[in-house]
């Protein structure tokens, strides 16, 4: 049998090492919403600010290639800034899940709005990433052209912006994955 005094220790040392480890689950939680922020942020301005002239002989007539011209690409401006401003707001949530520790009502309520933002981002990004492809393919049988090669700016911007979302989205899903396993771990605590 273990003396009284080294029981105590050994609970104490466990305890700290929990804390410690939540508290680095939640330090990566609140790293993973910065990284995810940042790429929908950087994917929302890089798409909303698709603008592109092609210039021909006279000033009357030219050919413009804006984000707004399309509905996938407005979807993707609404759904990426929409996410990103829950991430922004969700980034005080994380702090104080750091400092006040594992609280299982606000990791719930977070993994359920990341999960919402996973479906809302990813179907943007894919809407987006169909219409891109059809830029840069086009479709013989339904007589659209590729205009890629007329408007190779606007193409090379709103390609880029799509797989920068595509990063956020594997950002958000490692934060689902990640709240639902701190949440498991708490579960399991007796």
């Amino acid at each position: 049998m273990k003396p009284a005094a080294a029981t105590e220790i050994g609970e104490t040392s466990s305890a700290i090492k929990g804390k410690w480890r939540r508290r680095g689950f939640g330090i990566l939680d609140f790293v993973l919403r910065i990284l995810a922020f940042a790429a929908i942020l950087a994917a929302t301005i890089a798409m909303g600010t698709t603008d592109e002239q092609l210039p021909l002989f006279t000033q009357l007539f030219q050919f413009e290639a804006k984000y707004s011209d399309m509905p996938a690409f407005t979807f993707f401006v609404i759904a990426n800034g929409i996410a990103g401003i829950y991430l922004l707001l969700s980034l005080p949530v994380s702090i104080f899940n750091i400092v006040r520790g594992h609280t299982a009502i606000t990791k719930l309520v977070l993994v359920i709005l990341d999960t919402i933002m996973v479906g809302v981002v990813t179907s943007a990004a894919s809407a987006a990433a169909a219409i891109v492809y059809l830029a840069n393919e086009g479709n013989s049988r339904a007589n659209w052209f590729a205009i890629c090669q007329q408007f190779g700016s606007f193409c090379q911007q709103s390609s880029g912006a799509v797989v920068v979302s595509l990063i956020g989205v594997l950002f958000l899903i490692l934060l689902v994955t990640l709240s639902a396993f701190t949440l498991y771990r708490g579960q399991k605590r007796p």
